[in-house]
């Protein structure tokens, strides 16, 4: 579904991304697990188009849209739910849900979608009138991932969606996504969590300072010695 090829991002002169190379097939959870600043955001930012300064190619579906703007990408099939979340906290739950889903436009598919929805996060229903930002940490990561799935990606990108959840939070969270995974969606997921991670991945990548220096399957990458070691708390 995507095939990222000699990928190099760069920022005011600095090269964050030297040359990586990853593919995402369809239907399968792929995840980029590193320390901060290796690089792992900011390969999700070239996907999306939010970067301007790339070189190599970014090949979804058959087609290379490195260059194309974030709209246009939108409108292909892939989404992201940001780090950090992003939603809009002056406007409703609802509302927020609505914007996920404005480059759409038959309605009845959208609200079926809202339905649908509702029903993998039922807390975003019963607070569905309500202000973003007065939504708990783990309901607003709930509605950065809900506005995401609005816009009925194929591909969907999450980019540290349990960083600052409490434990109990974090397991939902990726119960979610592999709900998420089993309903159709591609996903390439970026997370700090590298257990939580890997333990749902069918494959992964491990990026330090712009460069991937290890890929295998979610369950060989949990079992290398250099990454428990890293990242695995031994």
């Amino acid at each position: 579904m995507l095939s990222v090829r000699d990928l190099h991002v760069y920022y005011d002169g600095i090269h964050a991304l030297k040359g990586i190379s990853l593919e995402v097939p369809k239907g399968k959870i792929v995840t980029l697990i590193g320390a901060n600043g290796a690089g792992k955001s900011s390969t999700l930012r070239a996907i999306s188009g939010l970067v301007k300064n790339i070189k190599g190619s970014i090949v979804y579906d058959g087609r290379d849209i490195a260059g194309q703007t974030p709209v246009d990408i939108v409108r292909g099939g892939i989404m992201m739910s940001p780090e950090g979340r992003k939603i809009f906290p002056h406007l409703s739950v609802l509302d927020n849900l609505m914007l996920g889903a404005y480059s759409r436009n038959n309605k009845a598919e959208i609200q079926k979608d809202l339905e649908w929805v509702y029903e993998v996060f039922p807390r975003l229903k019963e607070r569905s009138g309500q202000k973003g930002g007065t939504l708990s940490g783990g309901e607003q990561q709930m509605l950065a991932l809900a506005r995401a799935l609005m816009g009925a990606p194929n591909l969907i990108l999450l980019d540290e969606p349990s960083l600052g959840l409490a434990p109990l939070l974090v397991k939902n969270v990726f119960d979610i996504i592999q709900n998420i995974n089993e309903v159709g969606k591609t996903v390439l997921l970026v997370e700090q969590n590298a257990f939580a991670a890997l333990k749902i991945a069918h494959y992964a990548y491990v990026l330090e300072t712009g460069s991937i220096v290890l890929e295998g399957t979610g369950k060989d990458i949990m079992q290398n010695a250099k990454v428990c070691e890293a990242y695995l708390g031994g």
